[in-house]
């Protein structure tokens, strides 16, 4: 009976376990059969769609966009380029506490509070609040792990010169667009391209490899441009165009250097400079390229373009003379005045001492038609062409609007407008043998000036006539450029001293010094032009421009391998160059410094030229009051006096006159010459 139930009780285990088997084995067919059957549809039903979203996630669809074009001068010196920089932008939707957020992002970006808050709570999905952060910065901003705040990289334009060419250069603004200058004009070809390209990710989203290979394959990155700027020369042309702006307590300067047989731009410089790497915020004035933009009138830097079209027309020749009426010319219910008494001038001498009646008689001799044409030929009235946006045409009236006045004043350079650039084109022609030749800028790309024919302005007998004149007014000992002169090279130049128009009609105290110079005089290889604009207390462009232009002239000369042995000889043995002479200090110095501004009724330096002129040009100049004595070396106001038979009385000890009696302006004394007193005083 015991057994029997033992027997029992293994039989229900065998049971037991038989159920346990079969339901083991229901449940693994049951988990196959599913397992095939998911299989079985993802393989054949979801399969595609699946592959799909596979694709989606591993290779991904990417915009990117390229870094911007460098620019170069003309031997390949970098002078813009772009680098990749830390942008921060922030999703607004995403921040959590932007009252926080915003404080901790001014901190460290040095950001005003309310500014950054304002985009942290903007409506826009993104929002970018610096597009340069420095390494360490983001560094800090990465550490606080602050919701809904990001990186992203972004190109930043950097100029490793600093100012150099800042206003030619330009600059970029947001979103790398180009908003002056050379960045402005060629801003389609620097700007980079965007483009899309798939990029392959591993399951983390990182990519499997650079997309630098999209890029090459895209060509995204911008284009370059090559300028015919020499960084060399356009150094000496800011470092001694600042000199001569300090100097002379000038509001501002603009040179230009051109090579004559290429018609390139070597140098193109504004004062003052600005740093384009902190380009925001900079005035709007001082960021413009006043070379190419502003508009003056030229003064008496016209007189010789004048001469070589009364001499193209053989209307004149150099030895023809002019009665320059003593000084004051009664035409057309006007008075055109000389700053000093000038009889009967031959043509090279009126060149020589700058008469704007001898040029107003020239010009009325040569016509309205043809004067208005000849304009016309030299490129007044137009842009050049340079690649320059917003280019100034300056101002050329048109011909049926003229009357003989108007022909008579703009001989001498008033009435009519031009640009630095369009004079330094004007020179260009007859530098260049009489023929137009555009000037350039930009060496490559070569194609963005309009294609001009050359054209003749000028026969090759009238440049070379002309340029002897111009040769006097730097190298003869009574020129008013004489400042501009190098031993042991004959340089030519004009002097231009331009009277400004008032803001309430009509010409005020101020003045623009400039100077044009051709290196060498005859058959000139480089023109340098400087123009100081409202210098004080002297406004003479021999005396604020033409210094600049001659160290510049060397400088450059030394730098190109260009220096004539008879110059570095003379260099070595030479003393200091020629200064201007020194303006008395104290109340006497404020008196000459008076006298001075106001203008053209007392002699000046051009008095001192025909003081030292030979007897027979002496004689042909009657100057009929006092000159202004003022600031005159000694050894100048003597020899003037002497030869109206005056021994001055001599009171103080120096060499500067620093107050006169009689006063200027006064006749000259009569039998009592013996009246005539100068006190001087020792330069400051």
């Amino acid at each position: 009976m015991r057994a029997s139930k033992v027997d029992r009780q293994q039989q229900t285990v065998r049971d037991w376990s038989r159920v346990k088997l079969t339901c083991v084995g229901v449940f693994f067919c049951l988990a196959w059969l599913g397992l095939w059957t998911r299989a079985g549809y993802l393989q054949i039903v979801a399969g595609p769609e699946l592959a799909e979203k596979a694709i989606r996630q591993h290779l991904a669809s990417e915009v990117d966009k390229g870094a911007r074009g460098e620019i170069y001068d003309r031997g390949g010196r970098l002078l813009a380029k772009s680098v990749e920089v830390e942008a921060l932008f922030v999703r607004p939707k995403e921040i959590e506490e932007p009252e926080k957020t915003a404080a901790f992002l001014s901190k460290v970006l040095h950001m005003k509070e309310q500014r950054v808050l304002k985009k942290l709570q903007s409506s826009s999905s993104m929002v970018y609040v610096s597009w340069r952060v420095g390494d360490r910065t983001a560094a800090r901003i990465r550490e606080a792990k602050l919701p809904g705040v990001y990186f992203t990289k972004e190109f930043a334009r950097f100029y490793p010169n600093g100012h150099l060419a800042s206003q030619l250069m330009g600059f970029v603004g947001v979103g790398d667009v180009g908003l002056e200058g050379m960045e402005k004009a060629f801003d389609e070809r620097l700007t980079g391209r965007q483009a899309k390209y798939v990029v392959q990710r591993d399951a983390s989203g990182r990519r499997f490899f650079f997309d630098s290979q999209g890029r090459e394959l895209n060509d995204v990155n911008g284009k370059g441009v090559r300028l015919t700027i020499d960084s060399q020369i356009q150094f000496f042309a800011e470092e001694e165009l600042e000199k001569a702006v300090t100097a002379n307590n000038a509001k501002a300067g603009t040179a230009i250097v051109v090579h004559v047989p290429t018609g390139e731009i070597l140098a193109m410089a504004n004062y003052p400079f600005f740093n384009p790497n902190v380009g925001r915020g900079i005035s709007p004035r001082i960021a413009r390229n006043h070379a190419a933009l502003d508009v003056f009138e030229p003064g008496s830097t016209m007189k010789p373009l004048l001469v070589a079209a009364a001499l193209q027309e053989r209307v004149v020749k150099p030895t023809s003379t002019f009665n320059c009426e003593n000084g004051k010319f009664s035409f057309a219910s006007r008075v055109i005045k000389d700053t000093h008494s000038y009889g009967v001038l031959p043509v090279s001498m009126i060149v020589r001492v700058s008469s704007n009646i001898g040029a107003a008689k020239i010009g009325l001799q040569l016509g309205a038609t043809r004067l208005h044409s000849y304009f016309e030929k030299l490129g007044f009235g137009r842009p050049t062409g340079l690649p320059i946006s917003g280019e100034g045409k300056g101002l050329l009236r048109p011909l049926k609007s003229w009357s003989p006045l108007d022909v008579a004043t703009q001989s001498f350079g008033q009435g009519v407008a031009v640009t630095p650039v369009q004079l330094a084109q004007a020179f260009l022609i007859l530098a260049n043998d009489g023929v137009y030749k555009p000037l350039k800028l930009v060496a490559d790309p070569d194609d963005t000036m309009p294609k001009r024919a050359p054209y003749r302005v000028f026969d090759v007998d009238v440049c070379r006539s002309v340029e002897r004149m111009m040769r006097d007014v730097v190298n003869e000992e009574h020129g008013t450029g004489k400042t501009a002169r190098i031993a042991g090279l004959e340089i030519g130049g004009k002097t231009g001293t331009a009277q400004k128009a008032a803001a309430h009609g009509g010409y005020g105290n101020k003045y623009l010094g400039s100077f044009v110079a051709f290196v060498p005089a005859i058959t000139p290889e480089y023109i340098v032009m400087v123009m100081v604009d409202e210098p004080e207390p002297s406004h003479y462009g021999g005396v604020v421009a033409a210094p600049a232009v001659r160290e510049m002239t060397l400088r450059t000369l030394s730098y190109l391998g260009r220096m004539p042995e008879t110059v570095q000889a003379s260099a070595a043995s030479a003393g200091p160059a020629q200064t201007a002479p020194a303006v008395p200090a104290g109340q006497a110095g404020q008196a000459a410094r008076a006298e001075q501004a106001k203008g053209p009724t007392s002699a000046d330096k051009e008095i001192m030229e025909i003081a030292q002129s030979t007897p027979t040009e002496v004689k042909a100049v009657e100057v009929h009051s006092v000159p202004n004595f003022s600031g005159m070396p000694l050894r100048k106001a003597v020899e003037i006096l002497m030869q109206k038979g005056i021994v001055p009385k001599l009171e103080g000890q120096g060499l500067i006159v620093n107050k006169q009696s009689p006063a200027p302006g006064a006749p000259w004394p009569g039998e009592n010459k013996n009246d005539f007193v100068l006190w001087l005083s020792r330069p400051s």
